[in-house]
């Protein structure tokens, strides 16, 4: 099961279109405030679905949810290929986010319930940190094929399109799942029965102190992170347009290679962090000193990735911003590990659907926050537009160090 665990990662992440999306929406005239409005309401809408997904993933049944996750996505991929008007790109981000809703905390759950029926519970980080490797491999694997689609077909709408195959692929490779994965559906799902599932779910995620605060990191790392990164594409189109190298080429041939190189060398690496994460928990002495190391080097990369910023030093920037990548393969499976600590077998997918929900909230949130500033800075011709990127990625980490110390004193007083 763990080959078609890696499998499900490697196909969902063959999203040929993820790292053009930026300069998908920018090519369409699109202004950062437009595509943060868009990522907002991606959010908003994963936001609405998230919980109430998961526990339909609970009582319902787990590979039923996972199959109409991937139609979702195939349904997102047409209207994004085929359509380009900014009214008909909210369906697609629509049809995106239920999707994402049904996915996020799905197939984990599913993972740890096999590792329970296998006994195997204590290989939780090792196991689920490889089975991600597969899944950043599969993003390398995607680098490639989407760089070449774009320097052939000179057309990054072709790239949605092409995605449909892979998920096609993986909603068959569901439909062989075991059927003990499904988790322990109910014979009948009535709205009472989901409604009754999602409150004693959030009661307890809110009323347990550990699980809350495990809430709030989740928010403040994955949900800051998944907006920032949407600014690295944008960073490597100026690097691409100042290198001094394949001038014959033309300009958007030129960001495509650059696309490509930076983000195949990001995913493989990326997938090494994912694979060994469990040795930082060997080597820290535990998954929380683990966690509470890797917010540290977080803190640092988000504090130097401000002046390089503010000057425009985009190289030193795009390393930065790929050492922030790496740190986020290394802490996300500890963070699933010390997760599962707190999530029964008949609520797994809905408390990781509920951490998956604080997170859509975070990014929300910010997202827009930050296309507003950036667009400003912009507006006033302001030199390096992209500095509070970083500059609120470290008050974030700042702030996530101090309440961490302060709860350790209270706890050893």
């Amino acid at each position: 099961m763990i080959a078609r665990f890696s499998l499900y990662g490697f196909l969902k992440n063959q999203k040929y279109y993820e790292p053009f999306i930026i300069l998908f929406f920018l090519d369409q005239g699109l202004s950062f405030a437009q595509i943060g409005l868009l990522i907002g309401f991606r959010e908003l809408c994963i936001y609405l679905g998230e919980v109430p997904s998961g526990a339909l993933a609970d009582l319902y049944g787990r590979r039923r949810c996972m199959m109409l996750s991937f139609a979702a996505y195939i349904t997102s991929f047409i209207l994004f290929g085929l359509f380009h008007l900014y009214w008909c790109f909210f369906i697609a981000m629509f049809f995106f986010a239920i999707g994402e809703a049904f996915r996020t905390g799905t197939h984990k759950s599913m993972i740890f319930t096999w590792l329970r029926i296998q006994g195997r519970t204590d290989e939780k980080t090792k196991v689920y940190g490889y089975t991600r490797s597969w899944s950043q491999l599969g993003s390398a694997f995607s680098i490639i094929v989407a760089t070449i689609i774009v320097l052939v077909g000179n057309s990054h709408a072709a790239l949605f399109l092409v995605a449909i195959v892979p998920y096609v692929i993986g909603l068959i490779n569901f439909a062989f799942y075991p059927t003990e994965l499904e988790g322990q559906p109910c014979e009948q799902v009535t709205l009472k029965t989901v409604l009754s599932h999602l409150w004693e779910t959030l009661h307890d995620s809110i009323k347990h102190k550990p699980l809350r605060h495990l809430i709030l990191e989740s928010m403040a790392f994955e949900g800051f992170f998944k907006a920032a990164k949407d600014y690295f594409q944008p960073l490597i189109k100026s690097a691409a347009l100042l290198l001094p190298i394949f001038m014959f080429i033309e300009e958007s041939d030129r960001i495509a290679i650059m696309v490509g190189v930076i983000y195949f060398a990001l995913h493989f690496s990326s997938a090494y962090a994912s694979r060994q994460s469990h040795r930082v928990t060997e080597d820290m002495g535990g998954e929380e000193k683990g966690s509470r190391f890797l917010w540290k080097v977080a803190f640092a990369m988000y504090l130097v990735l401000i002046p390089m910023l503010v000057f425009e030093l985009y190289y030193v920037a795009i390393l930065t911003f790929v050492g922030l990548f790496i740190i986020q393969n290394f802490w996300k499976p500890i963070l699933i590990s010390r997760f599962d600590a707190f999530a029964s077998e008949t609520r797994g997918a809905t408390v990781l659907s509920i951490e998956s929900l604080a997170r859509t909230i975070a990014t929300g949130i910010t997202a827009p926050l930050l296309g507003l500033a950036v667009d400003s800075l912009r507006t006033h011709n302001v030199g390096g537009e992209f500095w509070p990127v970083g500059a609120a990625g470290a008050i974030i980490a700042l702030l996530v160090l101090i309440t961490i110390a302060r709860h350790r004193n209270q706890h050893t007083t």
